[in-house]
């Protein structure tokens, strides 16, 4: 009898698997260096700095696919919209984890594909069953386990990241509609610059302002090295992840991205000697397990599955 051997993973799959590894190592650092960043200098400030540093990486990249570095005129709102929301995602994350340990506001940002989920069944009247909405309320209630202390030990801080996981899922959304017109790589390049035209203006009226979150200060060279660190660290791991889907299907994927959270967890005490108490463990025990479980019903069903990409990519 021929020995039963397990089929092949096809080398294009396998890619992808390691480039969504890759990306869950990566996107963490994107954290650790706002938050690194944030302690001296403005949330603002930190915000815009990670667009300037994405799109001077962006361009020679755009350059060598053959892309444009023009936009077509109908796209432009699309792209403005798309730049907001992530304008929002990313103040309100640096904002947090300026405040609170990268992991705890982390796992309240993995709602955000539940988010996606219930946008997708209100906007598009896309079939979400009842087994599905079930899960998203469980992932919602798993939320409230480190939103709840946190809200004891940072105050209103520790709503931030349930803000980025709201303007973060809008800018999925968005970003689903436009990628039917645009090259993923471009996409990304004219997202940070329209998001850079506008964060500019912002932040040249608030210097001298007094604001603590938005008036800018002249960084020194360690505090260079931060924000620099969050642009490239944001612009390689949304490399890494726009071609592991372009390899592999999103639902192989997907279940691999809560790799962000061991790895969250890791630098975080490495770097700040921060360590998720008893309550934020269980949280993270259920938006886990409920994400996995809409996982397991998308696949069942064969609907493809929308894999998030953190808060910064």
């Amino acid at each position: 009898m021929a020995a039963l051997t397990a089929p092949a993973i096809p080398d294009r799959v396998l890619a992808g698997v390691l480039m969504m590894v890759g990306f869950c190592l990566i996107a963490p650092l994107i954290d650790v260096f706002a938050k690194l960043a944030s302690q001296t200098v403005p949330v603002g400030q930190v915000t815009t700095a990670r667009f300037a540093v994405q799109a001077v990486l962006m361009a020679p990249i755009v350059l060598v696919m053959g892309l444009s570095l023009r936009m077509e005129r109908r796209l432009w709102p699309l792209v403005a919209l798309r730049s907001v929301f992530l304008i929002l995602s990313t103040f309100t994350f640096v904002a947090a984890v300026q405040v609170m340990p990268i992991a705890d506001a982390l796992t309240i940002v993995f709602v955000e594909p539940f988010i996606i989920l219930l946008l997708g069944w209100l906007l598009f009247s896309e079939q979400v069953g009842p087994r599905r909405l079930a899960a998203c309320g469980v992932g919602f209630a798993g939320s409230l386990l480190v939103i709840q202390p946190g809200l004891a030990a940072f105050g209103p801080v520790a709503l931030y990241p349930l803000g980025t996981a709201f303007s973060f899922a809008a800018y999925m959304v968005v970003t689903r509609r436009l990628s039917r017109h645009m090259h993923p790589v471009a996409m990304q390049y004219h997202t940070a610059t329209v998001a850079l035209l506008i964060c500019l203006p912002v932040m040249a009226t608030a210097n001298g302002s007094g604001l603590t979150m938005l008036d800018p200060v002249w960084p020194d060279a360690r505090e260079w090295l931060w924000l620099a660190g969050v642009g490239v660290a944001a612009t390689v791991a949304h490399m890494f992840i726009t071609y592991a889907l372009r390899f592999a299907p999103s639902a192989t994927l997907a279940p691999l991205h809560y790799l962000e959270l061991v790895s969250a967890v890791i630098l975080g005490y490495l770097i700040f000697a921060d360590f998720p108490n008893a309550m934020v463990w269980a949280g993270i025990g259920v938006i886990v397990a409920s994400g996995l479980y809409i996982i397991h019903r998308e696949r069942v069903l064969s609907r493809p599955v929308t894999t998030p990409k953190g808060p910064l990519s």
